[in-house]
Parts: structure tokens; C-alpha cells; sequence
């Protein structure tokens, strides 16, 4: 028998992946804690999200409020809160990329947004 015999170290490996799970689980509570924005309109709408992508705020300029032209107001919510949302998922990338990347590439693993 080879000493080693070329066969991966179990108990190394399953602290690997214990590391990489608490590494993810931090990135996650490190992400539903972050507040991230975007806004529309010139800033004239505001959304706040999570870094999750959980909506905490909305804030709409009074002058953003025409009660003849309700639709423009709604586009400027709906563009702002994606805006919000695009910005979310590349908090994402940035903290759950790396991660990933150590789990083998990142593609198809349940759960993550890449």
C-alpha cells in the first residue's frame, strides 16, 4: 500500500467544505443585513433593498406626485425598486461569487443566484 495511497484525505476535506459552509452562511447574514439603493427619475424615487433583495424603504419626492399622471409615477417606482434589486444582485456576486468559485465554479449550485 502507498502511504496516502493518492486517496483524498477525508476528514480534510469535510472540514473544507464545514469552512466553506460557515463561509456562506456569514456572506448570507452579512448580505440580509446590508442595505443597498436605487432610484429613478433623478432621484426623485427612491428604493432600498437588502442585500438579499428584500425591499426595507421606499421614498418618493413630492414632486415626483402628479395626481393627473399616476403612471409615471408607478414607472418610477417599478424602476427604481429594480434598480434596487440589480444593485442586490451584484452585492451578491461580490460576497457569494468567491465562495462559489471555491464550491467548483459556482454553476448550477441550488440556492445561489449565479
Amino acid at each position: 500500500m502507498i502511504p496516502g495511497g493518492g486517496q483524498p484525505n477525508m476528514q480534510q476535506l469535510l472540514q473544507q467544505a464545514q469552512k466553506m459552509q460557515q463561509d456562506l452562511a456569514r456572506a448570507q447574514e452579512e448580505l440580509a443585513e446590508a442595505q443597498v439603493e436605487g432610484q429613478a427619475g433623478g432621484g426623485l424615487v427612491r428604493a432600498t433593498v437588502t442585500g438579499s433583495g428584500e425591499l426595507r424603504a421606499l421614498v418618493i419626492e413630492p414632486a415626483a406626485v402628479d395626481p393627473e399622471d399616476t403612471e409615471t409615477l408607478a414607472d418610477l417606482v417599478v424602476a427604481a425598486v429594480q434598480a434596487a434589486h440589480e444593485n442586490a444582485q451584484k452585492l451578491q456576486q461580490q460576497k457569494l461569487g468567491p465562495l462559489a468559485q471555491g464550491l467548483g465554479g459556482g454553476s448550477g449550485i441550488p440556492g445561489l443566484p449565479f
